[in-house]
């Protein structure tokens, strides 16, 4: 086959690129700062999380370097210490207040100095970074330490560390060690960077109450080729897990003096509920916006239970009602509300507050006129994506005119679209009235977002729940009465235990649920539990006091919210001294970071609160000096761990590629078959207006549907379900969707994705195959097509462990299947039979699609379904 012209030039071009890109990178590994250690601490004891970085730098080159360590954690974590140590000097960092720190900071500054408020956030994590100036063949060491309390969210606890070294580290370490005196019940990884390679540097080891989970990859894992210098290390690496719970749901814990009480009961039934959604359909909600909230608020409305009430109010510069009173979710009524939602269009000004007295009105008359459920809880969810620009717009009256109106009697939730919306307005209204605030953010999965945060609230099983303990046992004890519990949330009440106290803690939950009240009783040896929590290695000791102390700053700061003045600075002062005690870097204190004088701070990164997020972004400042750099805290944060050294050079890249166009087509399905002579066997569809049912095999606890649209295309969306674990994956030619314990997770197509969950592993590669397996499973594969037309194609491996009981449209073909003989005149023939059924079979030149575009040929025998 002749080769043209332009692939010769084309791969000239790309040898040579690739060949200056290796000698520049081999220049600045010789000349730059080179990270020779990276490792990453993690001991959770109990849910709180104890996390420490360390990164050892040497500057190689012959000048003086800077080097920047930059982090990003968890935004509910508390930055708690950071150092540096350089030339065997320590430079710590110092947390004050942050009027005092800022003061500090403005001194510099009037010095004509810089001592870079180091802020920014991103979506899920908060981000620092600091530089310094490093001599020649001088080493520094830079330690970062922080600590959260995991909250439980939808049935698991979440520990998210960001990797993203920039370049290879000879010793790179991440250690995650998990103690839960309640028993681990299931435990899953997630990556967004290990790949086959890596496989074998993430290893996972777990008993009864403890887990260690290690990776430690070597220089040629961390490498993207052998020829490259650069690292494949970039992403998230993410531990989900669950502890072991009884009908009780209480777990009381107690370590040096203090105590922590985890509850969250099993086996409750969830309790009826009025739900009313409040949608904003101002103009500037229109296109994308407007599109995902019909998407999310349809997948709704079909979650509903039959025993749940609703009702629908849209709302731009006046505000309508779908239905006079709230109405039962019937299959019926949420039909029709599906095709009002589908209707809903985006048009004109905001008026929040008519919106809202309209919503409470609606509860109120039902509840007068006793058409709601007794026993029933009632919530109102607010969807808005700006401020008020119609009827009252002052903010402060609105949320006084809607506390008045709920009075206490209704839980409002408010979510934020995007960043043009008055976040802390929302959070505050919410708050006022037992609920939450919630930002969702503009991306392609801003539906699943609004699905996510309505599946927290979808379930309630107790309300008016009180904790109660002996007052001649424990004193300081954080909130201790809440409004709602919700299935997959967890309530979590520490305090300190009393000087006498007695040799058994004893607790009362006291709840609502239905039409009568409910207690659950708990009780916990000091001793055993003291003895438990006192010599293992793995745990980060007087990690109870500090859970205290992190858990009563977290709610002083959030009843701050919706206090009145006097009581609101009363609250921080509060919160501030307990900051200033423990060490925590919170809203109220900022950490004082100390460095060699003269030294230049060239990058300065602000991290605004959840309200200033709007249109900021990370800037730089060219030739600033100071000794000193600020570390702030943030009110509202969430996040993950990410260091990195960065070095500042700039490159560009050339890709040549040229489109050869496939002479044949893909099929629609390769089936390998197992046992048989003929060992693939490929499957077009010609028509399906409806959905199909692929494969069903009971005793491996798998289905597989789809919708297959041409020969092109190939199929628009495939589902495959697992019973165990209870997974869903649903994919689109846009991306993929993981649905598990009511969570739902969107990946895009090609980027790397490795996640083991009991007796599942779920792992997808750049070429964009995602594969689903597991011991003695059958291996489901899914990938999308680049042919002419956007579509998915499905794979199959390891078909020799279906079951005899196996069965659907492509499913039938693993039952009896008998090849009959050639046909004497046609070579190219044959019939195949399928359960009684004969089939014509075809011997084709066919594209094998299983290894990712562009596909290779293959001659297979082919059958039209």
């Amino acid at each position: 086959m002749k080769i043209p012209a332009s692939v010769h030039i084309c791969g000239t071009m790309l040898a040579l690129l690739s060949l200056l890109a290796v000698l520049q990178t081999a220049t600045a590994r010789k000349n730059d700062i080179d990270i020779y250690s990276l490792t990453v601490d993690s001991k959770v004891s109990s849910r709180f999380a104890h996390t420490v970085v360390t990164s050892r730098v040497v500057n190689r080159a012959d000048t003086v370097q800077e080097a920047t360590f930059q982090m990003e954690l968890p935004k509910k974590a508390f930055i708690t210490n950071f150092s540096m140590i350089i030339d065997g000097v320590t430079y710590p960092g110092n947390i004050k207040e942050k009027a005092a720190a800022q003061e500090q900071y403005h001194a510099a500054v009037a010095k004509g100095e810089s001592a870079g408020l180091v802020k920014a956030t991103g979506r899920k994590t908060e981000q620092f970074q600091v530089s310094v100036s490093v001599a020649p063949a001088a080493k520094v060491t830079f330690e970062l330490v922080y600590e959260e309390l995991l909250k439980r969210h939808l049935g698991v606890y979440e520990l998210l560390l960001k990797v993203h070294p920039q370049q290879l580290v000879k010793h790179l370490q991440m250690d995650i060690h998990i103690f839960e005196p309640q028993g681990i019940s299931f435990l899953e990884t997630e990556s967004t960077f290990v790949t086959n390679e890596l496989e074998k540097a993430l290893t996972t080891s777990q008993n009864k109450t403890k887990a260690h989970i290690q990776f430690k990859p070597t220089l040629s894992q961390q490498q993207k080729s052998p020829e490259k210098q650069d690292t494949v290390l970039d992403g998230n690496l993410i531990i989900r897990y669950d502890v072991n719970r009884t009908l009780s749901g209480g777990s009381i814990q107690i370590e040096n003096g203090y105590f922590v009480h985890y509850f969250a009961p099993e086996g409750l039934p969830t309790m009826p509920k009025n739900v009313v959604f409040v949608i904003d359909k101002s103009g500037s909600m229109s296109g994308r916006k407007i599109e995902q909230t019909r998407e999310a608020l349809i997948k709704i409305l079909d979650d509903l239970s039959p025993k749940d009430q609703f009702n629908l109010i849209v709302f731009s510069m006046e505000a309508t009602q779908w239905r006079p009173s709230l109405v039962p979710a019937s299959a019926e009524n949420v039909n029709e509300a599906r095709s009002y939602a589908a209707s809903i269009k985006a048009l004109g000004g905001t008026n929040i507050n008519d919106a809202m007295l309209m919503a409470v009105k609606l509860l109120d008359n039902d509840n007068r006129n006793e058409l709601l459920p007794a026993g029933s809880v009632s919530l109102i969810i607010l969807l808005t994506d700006g401020d008020p620009t119609v009827g009252e717009t002052n903010s402060t009256k609105i949320q006084k005119n809607v506390q008045k109106a709920i009075g206490d009697k209704y839980s409002l939730f408010c979510l934020g679209f995007g960043f043009d919306v008055s976040y802390t307005f929302l959070e505050k209204m919410a708050l006022d009235n037992g609920g939450l605030a919630r930002r969702i953010y503009e991306d392609s999965d801003s539906a699943l977002q609004l699905q996510d945060f309505y599946q927290e609230v979808a379930n309630p099983l107790l309300e008016a729940v009180a904790f109660e303990y002996p007052s001649n046992a424990v004193e300081e004890v954080t909130q201790d009465n809440f409004r709602l519990l919700f299935k997959g949330s967890e309530m979590v009440v520490a305090g300190k235990l009393r000087d006498q106290s007695p040799d058994t803690l004893s607790a009362k939950v006291i709840g609502h649920m239905h039409k009568q009240n409910i207690t659950f009783q708990t009780e916990s040896s000091v001793a055993e539990q003291e003895e438990e929590f006192r010599s293992p290695k793995y745990i980060f000791h007087n990690f109870m006091e500090r859970l205290w102390a992190y858990l009563t700053i977290q709610q002083l700061l959030e009843h701050s919210v919706s206090a009145s003045d006097a009581e609101r600075q009363a609250l921080k002062t509060r919160a501030l001294n307990l900051s200033l005690s423990y060490s925590f870097v919170t809203p109220l204190t900022s950490m004082v970071v100390t460095k060699p004088e003269g030294q230049e701070q060239s990058q300065v990164a602000e991290k605004p609160v959840e309200e200033e997020n709007r249109h900021r972004k990370v800037y730089s400042g060219k030739g600033l000096s100071s000794s000193e750099g600020v570390l702030g805290g943030d009110p509202l944060s969430q996040g993950s761990v990410h260091p990195s050294m960065r070095n500042n050079h700039d490159g560009a890249r050339k890709n040549c590629a040229l489109a050869v166009p496939a002479p044949i087509q893909a099929p629609s399905v390769i089936l390998p078959l197992p046992g048989q002579s003929v060992d693939r066997l490929c499957v077009d569809i010609t028509q399906s207006e409806e959905p199909m049912n692929l494969l069903s095999d009971p005793t491996q606890g798998v289905e597989v549907t789809g919708q297959y649209e041409t020969e092109e295309a190939g199929f628009s969306w495939i589902e495959v379900t697992f019973k165990n674990p209870q997974l869903q994956v649903h994919a689109s030619p846009e991306h993929v969707v993981v649905i598990r314990n009511r969570r739902s997770s969107a990946y895009k197509w090609k980027e790397t994705l490795f996640s083991v969950m009991p007796s599942l592993k779920m792992t997808m590669d750049k070429t964009g195959v995602l594969l689903l397996s597991g011991p003695d499973k059958v291996t489901i594969g899914l990938l999308p097509w680049d042919g002419p037309g956007e579509g998915l194609r499905l794979l199959l491996r390891d078909t020799d462990r279906f079951s005899s009981h196996v069965n659907g449209t492509l499913g039938q073909f693993y039952q009896d299947v008998l090849w009959g003989p050639l046909e004497a005149a046609d070579d190219s023939k044959r019939t195949l039979r399928v359960q009684g059924n004969d089939h014509s079979a075809t011997r084709e030149l066919k594209l094998d699609y299983q290894e990712g575009p562009p596909g290779t040929e293959i001659s297979c025998w082919t059958v039209e379904l």
